[in-house]
């Protein structure tokens, strides 16, 4: 996306970016709770969505799609793999969806939520290899506590 994003303004047509509806990974993050901004029942999500997998199946379906760099703002850590809004456009300029399978934004997410497993990538992974958050913080932390 090379233009700038502006202020919400209710003139805007439905394929100008601002009005395309956002969907952050937590969105669909099965180990999330409600609470930590999922949105879907747990039975729809996945565990550890990232935005280039909801970038993947979006693409696969005709949608338009863009994704910029911004970070959720319930989320609680800051690394790069949590990052990642994407913005979709589900409705054309008369109103109507750009695709009837997906009229409201919940369709898209269960949609995306069903295809995510479905992904090559998803399929090859061993359980070992899944993305753990790394104790780099935790080990230097230790310090000289109680010493005299």
């Amino acid at each position: 996306m090379a233009s700038m994003i502006t202020s919400w303004n209710p003139e805007k047509k439905h394929s100008d970016v601002e009005r395309w509806i956002c969907i952050y990974p937590a969105y669909l993050n099965s180990k999330k709770t409600l609470a930590e901004g999922r949105r879907l029942p747990k039975s729809v999500c996945v565990e550890n969505p990232t935005h280039q997998e909801i970038r993947d199946v979006l693409l696969a379906t005709g949608l338009r799609v863009g994704v910029e760099n911004k970070l959720y703002s319930r989320e609680c850590s800051k690394e790069m793999l949590y990052r990642g809004r994407i913005r979709v456009q589900i409705k054309n300029d008369d109103g109507a969806p750009v695709n009837p399978e997906f009229p409201t934004r919940e369709s898209v997410m269960k949609y995306i939520g069903e295809s995510i497993p479905k992904l090559k990538t998803r399929q090859n992974r061993p359980v070992e290899q899944q993305p753990q958050p790394t104790n780099q913080a935790i080990s230097k932390a230790k310090g000289k506590k109680g010493r005299r």
